[in-house]
């Protein structure tokens, strides 16, 4: 399905969007430059397309007593590969589950109190029959993240 191009108006609606989402419509046309009714009727249509899917808000995990964060690649059994995926997305701490290609054939992103929780983590996914081996990076430092991404 080709996707109509975002026209300049559009990545800006985006762009201010993804930098504060909870001003009013009328302080966010304000910035961009359009009535508020203009403004509600492109971000109706941003969403009817799929392209804005939701409004959360983003917390400080570490500021929450999440110190841990690693990422944990799985190998897993030929045939089992979704259902042994949508089992480690289910399990607390797991905060996103890849399906990749390479070496591995998941990439599971945790977030743990400590060390403890993370230990616990990796046993239990190791402990699921299909899975055959895992690797796990612990991350040190966060320099850029998902929400700071900017491709438009």
């Amino acid at each position: 399905m080709k996707t109509k191009q975002l026209d300049d108006v559009d990545k800006e609606i985006l762009k201010q969007l993804r930098k504060n989402c909870r001003r009013s419509y009328r302080e966010l046309a304000k910035v961009i430059n359009l009535s508020p009714a203009a403004l509600i009727e492109r971000i109706k249509k941003l969403e009817e397309r799929g392209i804005v899917t939701q409004y959360v808000a983003v917390l400080n995990y570490q500021k929450l007593g999440f110190e841990y964060m690693g990422i944990i690649n799985v190998n897993i059994t030929k045939g089992a590969l979704l259902e042994v995926q949508k089992k480690i997305a289910g399990f607390p701490n797991v905060a996103t589950v890849y399906d990749i290609t390479g070496e591995y054939d998941s990439a599971v992103v945790t977030i743990c109190k400590n060390r403890h929780e993370l230990s616990a983590l990796i046993k239990k996914i190791n402990n699921i029959p299909q899975v055959q081996k895992t690797n796990t990076n612990v991350i040190l430092n966060v320099i850029k993240e998902m929400r700071e991404f900017d491709a438009v």
